[in-house]
């Protein structure tokens, strides 16, 4: 079991993981209440792998995680009253109530999301410590990700790279033993998640996730490996969600003996616990933590209740839009000579006869369908009376067509 730390340090890893603990619960509740839409993902149970990784992290560090992450972003530094307002969908939120629970973004702590597709954050982890690079940062990236993610094809490229690149990347593998409803079995043929970038050049360990002083240590060392030796390393941090999946996982998938075996575990009561028995915190320090907790989250819902919607004239503001006339937002290919498909008074002129003939055709129920390379303008010109021609001749060009197909 990992030492633990002075009695200061001991208050504050207490207290955030406390707080983050008492804001899951009043999340889940305000969806309940229709207070927070679109989809929920609770890290209860999960408060140690959290707070053990941001608490050895320095300022200047970047940290990226999955879509489970209002207490990441809490652990960081965010208000939770801004996490909170974003859940409500409110200006106040940390993205101006435009991203929701799974796009939770902090940039001014280095917070980089938040991240809704399951392995999408890792190579975008591996473009931050690239970036610090150039720009002669001494900042590590911490990337945390689900133990599903550790199959996507995202993970061996991005691992691939921080090894060859000798990026300043440290990477952290949440397992909590179930990939949405699936279990690590049935989903890895290497269980040991650990080893799962080994042959890419980056060696990794198992830690207890559920114990905040051994997650501390861990993390500790990989980011100094990233920061001195320029030396990417994955850590396997064994933790639990007491929640399902999302606030709308039945849970069918595992038995209420094993959720309660894994209560017995819990990462806060349990170092608490320890506080307290080794003489570190008193019992008086704990319920603290605990009063304070509970004001500040009552206080994130008032103000998060109290933050007005966006206003409906506001919802394309903050799109990312490229200002070169270079950019093409749209391709048009309905003809051999693809085109801007947001300039359609500058199409080709192969397409604008394709598009007219199809228009035509959708207009006349009957007579020949038009063919534009035989008939069309590109090759004929535009000649007053041609319309008038091909509905003349269209029945003795029918005819001559089906007695070239017979012969």
């Amino acid at each position: 079991m990992a030492k633990l730390p002075d009695a200061s340090t001991c208050y504050e890893l207490l207290a955030r993981m406390v707080l983050i603990r008492r804001f899951e619960e009043e999340a889940g509740r305000q969806y309940q209440r229709a207070k927070a839409g679109g989809f929920l993902h609770l890290a209860i149970g999960e408060e140690a792998t959290i707070v053990g990784t941001t608490s050895v992290m320095r300022d200047e560090d970047y940290l990226i995680g999955t879509y489970r992450t209002h207490g990441h972003a809490i652990a960081r530094g965010t208000e939770p009253k801004r996490v909170m307002a974003e859940l409500f969908g409110r200006v106040d939120g940390t993205s101006g109530g435009r991203g929701g629970s799974m796009h939770i973004f902090d940039r001014e702590n280095r917070f980089m999301g938040g991240y809704g597709i399951v392995g999408g954050n890792l190579p975008i982890a591996a473009g931050v410590a690239l970036a610090s690079d150039y720009k002669g940062e001494d900042a590590v990236t911490v990337c945390m990700f689900g133990d599903g993610a550790s199959n996507a094809g995202n993970f061996v490229e991005t691992m691939n790279l921080a090894a060859l690149w000798k990026l300043p990347v440290f990477f952290l593998v949440e397992n909590n033993l179930y990939g949405m409803g699936t279990s690590v079995e049935r989903h890895s043929a290497q269980t040991d998640l650990s080893k799962k970038a080994e042959g890419y050049g980056i060696p990794g360990k198992r830690i207890d996730g559920m114990d905040v002083c051994a997650v501390r240590e861990g993390v500790a060392e990989g980011i100094r490996l990233a920061r001195e030796e320029r030396r990417p390393t994955l850590l396997e941090a064994f933790t639990y969600r007491y929640r399902g999946h999302s606030a709308a996982d039945p849970e069918v998938y595992r038995e209420r003996e094993e959720v309660e075996e894994w209560r017995e575990k819990d990462p806060i009561e349990s170092f608490a616990r320890r506080c307290v028995e080794d003489g570190v915190l008193g019992e008086r320090e704990v319920q603290e933590v605990r009063d304070k907790a509970e004001a500040e989250v009552t206080a994130a819902v008032e103000f998060a209740d109290a933050s007005p919607e966006p206003a409906l004239d506001t919802l394309y503001e903050s799109l990312y839009v490229l200002e070169s006339e270079e950019a093409w937002y749209a391709v048009d290919e309905r003809s051999p000579e693809p085109h801007r498909g947001e300039r359609e008074d500058r199409m080709p002129d192969s397409a604008r006869e394709l598009a007219e003939a199809g228009a035509a055709y959708a207009g006349r129920p009957d007579g020949p369908r038009p063919n534009p390379a035989r008939d069309g303008d590109a090759e004929l010109g535009n000649q007053p009376g041609l319309a008038a021609e091909r509905e003349d001749g269209g029945e003795a060009q029918e005819a001559t067509e089906r007695e070239e197909v017979e012969d």
